[in-house]
Parts: structure tokens; sequence; C-alpha cells
């Protein structure tokens, strides 16, 4: 197989084939899969009993000619279980070497069970051997051929070695027991028959691995892509959670290989969606980043619904403001003129005609009664103006936002390695906004009628009364 069309296929029959029989792994399976094709290792955080060796057994059986490792570790587990044996042969001749055939060093594919009960020893020299793929035996360093390892525990450590080790783990992905819903096929599953390999066929060999190692170097990651990790990046900064730049690099290339084995020569948006296992160490912190991925993808910080909302509180409250703003009422002269309702007797007329100041002076009527404000056609094609201004930012949005759902779709169609759930909710959020953008154009639109029928000047006063009002202050949408 290569990286085309034909290679894509085959890895979803592959994976199909994987995940046949268990329940509720998909995830775990493609992310297993796609890490050993980065050449990455994947740490599996759950109870016993709930596939992990599964997993890793039938990773194994994907790759052609490969070679499998396997075991527990205890707090009593020592260098030999892993490494192999002292070589008597060696130790005559005063060199401390391991026969490494069939051991760790020797592997292609490992599962390591309980992997942090084992001693610092241990420990420091898998370092070696998972991040350099060299193993130090003797005098010398035995190069290894190990593609993946796949850790499985039920804890993270809190020790110093035990923290480096685990940062070893590029994916850490966490396994929890069937849930309610599949509990019927789990037992099904139970009773079903025994699980066949994948067809020589679908297998994988080093020239696969070459061959998506290659494209994965053309990959490109654009400028939105690069903009939302440096955004996840401080954001998680900002929570007091610390990502080394090591992994930042190696994500961003689990990122390329993603891309690379559907064929792609670019990383998009939604490929983003699997960053929660390679950033954060458990589930609640990798639900928490999901979340903060859900928000930003496909949106634009500039036309957020909360942002575009604002802008439209803005012009339906000064459409309210000048809707109920009233007017002096001014004679020929421009002198206050003093207005009274219909319904006033003449002897009230009479009497305010004798309404004078305090020291008797000339009369200055006090009014009673004040009209509506009217405006002229420039203020109300100034206002329109700018709501119309406004409608059509909206309406690019809310283009955009169906551009971004039908790229969304797409990408679901052809993803192999995202999760679907996540992949749902985020089209289910960007149905949310686009529907909520459609209510604010719909308010928008409503203003814009409002500022058309406000009370009118005469044609002579609008003459006299020509200036164009200050424009609606909101926040900038650029």
């Amino acid at each position: 197989m290569n990286t085309s069309t034909a290679f894509r296929s085959g890895l979803a029959a592959l994976l199909a084939t994987l995940e046949q029989g268990l329940v509720e792994r998909r995830n775990v399976v493609r992310l297993t899969l796609l890490a050993a094709l980065a050449g990455e290792h994947t740490l599996l955080i759950g109870p016993p009993g709930t596939a992990k060796s599964e997993l890793a057994r039938r990773l194994h059986r994907a790759f052609r000619d490969a070679r499998y490792f396997e075991r527990l570790l205890t707090r009593f587990s020592v260098p030999e279980e892993l490494f192999g044996p002292l070589s008597i042969r060696a130790l005559e001749q005063d060199r401390y070497e391991r026969h490494t055939d069939g051991f760790l060093p020797d592997a292609t594919i490992a599962f390591i069970d309980e992997v942090f009960k084992a001693n610092s020893a241990i420990l420091n020299a898998l370092l070696t051997l998972l991040n350099e793929r060299e193993f130090d035996n003797g005098a010398g360093r035995q190069l290894c051929p190990l593609v993946s390892v796949i850790g499985a525990t039920n804890e993270v450590p809190d020790d110093e070695v035990g923290e480096a080790f685990f940062d070893r783990f590029l994916l850490r992905i966490p396994v929890s027991a069937v849930s309610g819903d599949g509990f019927a096929a789990l037992l099904a599953a139970g009773c079903a028959d025994e699980w066949t390999p994948p067809a020589d066929a679908l297998l994988l060999g080093d020239e696969d691995l070459g061959a998506v190692s290659n494209a994965a170097q053309a990959v490109r990651l654009p400028a939105r892509v690069v903009g939302l990790l440096g955004e996840l990046r401080a954001h998680l900064a900002d929570e007091g959670a610390y990502v080394s730049d090591r992994r930042w690099v190696k994500t961003a290339w689990l990122l390329r290989v993603a891309a690379a084995a559907e064929g792609r020569d670019q990383v998009g948006p939604w490929d983003l969606l699997l960053l929660p296992a390679c950033v954060a160490p458990d589930a609640e912190r990798q639900a928490a980043v999901a979340d903060w991925l859900l928000a930003r993808l496909g949106v634009r910080a500039g036309f957020a619904p909360e942002r575009l909302s604002c802008v439209v509180q803005a012009f339906q409250a000064q459409l309210e403001t000048e809707q109920n703003a009233s007017d002096l009422d001014y004679d020929e002269s421009g002198r206050l003129r003093f207005s009274a309702p219909e319904a006033m007797t003449e002897k009230a007329e009479e009497l305010a005609g004798v309404i004078g100041d305090a020291k008797g002076g000339a009369g200055a009527l006090r009014m009673n009664y004040s009209r509506r404000r009217r405006y002229g056609p420039a203020h109300i094609a100034a206002r329109t103006a700018q709501i119309d201004d406004l409608l059509a930012r909206i309406a690019g949005y809310a283009e955009e936002l169906a551009a971004e759902r039908a790229s969304l779709a797409a990408a679901r169609a052809r993803a192999l390695w995202l999760d679907d759930g996540l992949l749902a909710a985020l089209d289910a959020r960007l149905a949310d906004t686009a529907a909520v953008i459609a209510g604010l154009a719909d308010r928008a639109r409503d203003a814009r009628r409002g500022f058309e029928n406000l009370p009118r000047l005469s044609a002579e006063e609008a003459a006299r009364f020509s200036d164009l009002p200050e424009p609606v202050e909101h926040e900038p949408l650029a």
C-alpha cells in the first residue's frame, strides 16, 4: 500500500477488522494505530478487564512480520523480564551484555501492563528505548526495530521518574468499562466467533510506514491551524497545565501523519479534535480541552454570536431612544410656543396667558405638552445604511458558517481517526450558531424597519435640519 486513495481504503478495511467484536473501543483502536503510523506510543489508562491487552495484540497483527512482546510488571519485576537474561559467555569475557532475542529490544509492537509498577532502573532503561529506539546493551547501544509500545496503567504516577516516562507516551487514552447502552452488545460479543486477523493484503509493512512518513513531511500546517495551536498553548499555560515543547512538536507530527494517511496535503482544523489525548493527561482535562475546541472550531472570533448580539443590541437601544425622544415646540420665529392639548378649556388658555415670571416680567410661557421628535431623510438614511452594512457582514458570516459545516461534513465522511461523537457535537454547535446568527439578522432587519418608520420632518423642516447623526457605537466586527 502507499499514501493514496487505495491506501486510505485499505486502512479503513484494516480498522474495521481490528474493531470487530470490540464494544465501544472504536476510538481507542483508531488512535493506537495512528500512533503506530506516526512512530509514537500510547498509554491506556483504566481498570483491568477493559480489553487493553486485546487491543495491543490486535495492533500487532496489523503489521507484516511484526514481532510482539508482552509483559505484566509488578513491584518485584527485574530487568531480565523485559530486556533478556545476561549472557554467560559475555560475562566470561568481562562484558555485561544481555540476550535480547524475543524480548523488548527485539520487538516491533509491545504491550507493557501496569507499566508504572516497575522500579526506577527499569523505567530509566525504557526511557531511552521508547524515545530513541536504542537499548544500552553492555558497552554499546543496540538499535531496536520498535514501532510502537502500548502501555497500560490504573493510575498516573506522581514521582519524577514516573512523570518523565509518562511524557514518553504521546497519546494518553482513558479506557472505561462498557456503558449501560453497550452492555447487551458486550454480552453478545462474548458468544461470537473467535476474531479473525486481517487478510495479508491489508497488513502494513516497512514500505508503508516509510511512505506515510515521507508523505507526512510534505503536509502543511496552515496559518489557521498554527494560530489555534498557539491559542490552545496559551490557554493551557493560563490554566497552569504544562505541555513540553517536545510534546507540541510530536503532536504536530501526529496531525501531519493523520492527514497524509487520508491522502491530504495539509492539516485541517477538524484534525485538531485529536488534541485532547495529546495535550491533557486524564479524562477530566481532556474533556475540558475538547470543550475549548468545540467552542472555537468553525467560528471566527470577530463574528462570534455573543459579539454580534452586542452589536444588534446597540442598534435596538438606539432605535428605542429615537422612538421615545420628544421635541420642544417652536413657533415660526424660533421662540418656544405654548402648546395645549385639544381638551384644554378656554379658561385654562386664559389663565395660561397671564403666567409670568416671579418678577412680573414679560411672560415666558411654560410648556406642558411636547411632541415626538421627527427626523429628516438624511438621518434615517444614515441609520439604515449602517444597519445594511451590519446585515451584509452577518450574511457573509452565515455563508462562511455554511461553508464550514459543509467542510466538516466532508471531513466526517472521510475521517479515519476522529471521534465521531466529537464531530457530531461540533456540527450541532455550528448548527446552533447558524440558528442564532439567523435570529440576529431578523432582529437587525426589524431595527432597520423601525428606523425607516420614525416620525419624519416635513420637506421644509428637513431642508433646515439636514445634519447627519453620529454612527451608532458598537464593537468593531473586523
